[in-house]
């Protein structure tokens, strides 16, 4: 996969060195991204106050082949979205925000969490030898995690991957016996997509929190979907890693009441050690 040049990035930082003419154009272009991605050379020149000529320097100036080369490459900075290039502000970084969209986002997916899925996903990993969870980013990599950490506690064996290579290693390893489970927000992770495959390739099912219509989420054979709620607010963290930790909180809930009997055991061992190692009280929380 070839990593297309940051123009954005580019021009900003030859901004310094470029001429006179050439900086007026830069300014037209970090200003209005839109307007510069769809003018046409005259309206660019016109805007910069500079002749069509300058144009074409400054795109040779900032490492392009020339105007068109130029202008495909702001259109492609474009598709990340316009709310990286304004300085306009969108909604409060309040505390009370802050709060109120992660509430609103386990509200909304809370009505995903169907009776039915959720005896899918639990008739899946109930009889599983192994459980492999796969994730990546600094997200599903911490909710990868986070997973072994809840199943581990209930008596199940279970392993999180997040590093790639070792993610397809683990995944080769795997029967029919064994279970992945697959994280991610967006749907859109190459890297689990590739170790889920070659884990179904040699026979376990795969089992994915993750959004519906997404190429991992078409991919599982059992899907657990969750959906973001995204705002044009860049500077608040994602609500939408409270919705995947409350999904598996979910799932290890409904697996530790399937099998109390094993669960109740591995949680009393684990209980009796820590209160040994820190003399705590009762209800103190097992582990964390």
């Amino acid at each position: 996969m070839t990593h297309e040049p940051d123009i954005v990035s580019r021009i900003s930082t030859m901004f310094g060195q470029l001429r006179g003419a050439e900086q007026k154009i830069a300014r037209v272009v970090l200003d209005d991204m839109t307007f510069a991605a769809h003018a046409n050379i005259s309206e660019l020149a016109e805007r910069a106050g500079v002749s069509e000529a300058t144009i074409t320097r400054f795109a040779r100036a900032v490492d392009c082949t020339n105007v068109r080369d130029l202008k495909l490459r702001l259109a492609q900075s474009l598709a990340v979205g316009q709310r990286f290039y304004t300085e306009a502000k969108v909604e409060p970084s309040s505390t009370h925000g802050v709060y109120e969209a992660v509430k609103t986002a386990l509200e909304h997916n809370a009505a995903l969490m169907t009776e039915k899925v959720i005896r899918g996903a639990i008739e899946l990993l109930s009889p599983a030898k192994q459980v492999l969870i796969f994730g990546v980013g600094g997200g599903s990599t911490v909710m990868a995690q986070e997973f072994q950490y809840r199943l581990f506690r209930l008596g199940f064996s279970a392993a999180a991957y997040s590093d790639p290579m070792l993610m397809r290693m683990a995944a080769a390893s795997v029967d029919s016996s064994d279970v992945v489970i697959c994280l991610s927000v967006g749907g859109y992770s190459p890297d689990v997509q590739d170790a889920m495959e070659i884990a179904q390739e040699y026979g376990a099912r795969a089992l994915g929190i993750t959004t519906k219509d997404s190429p991992l989420g078409r991919g599982v054979d059992q899907l657990v979907p969750i959906e973001t709620m995204e705002t044009d607010f860049i500077f608040k963290p994602s609500a939408s890693r409270y919705v995947m930790l409350a999904a598996i909180d979910v799932l290890a809930t409904e697996l530790a009441t399937r099998h109390k009997r094993k669960s109740r055991e591995t949680l009393r061992r684990i209980k009796h050690t820590l209160d040994n190692h820190k003399q705590g009280q009762d209800r103190l929380p097992l582990g964390d």
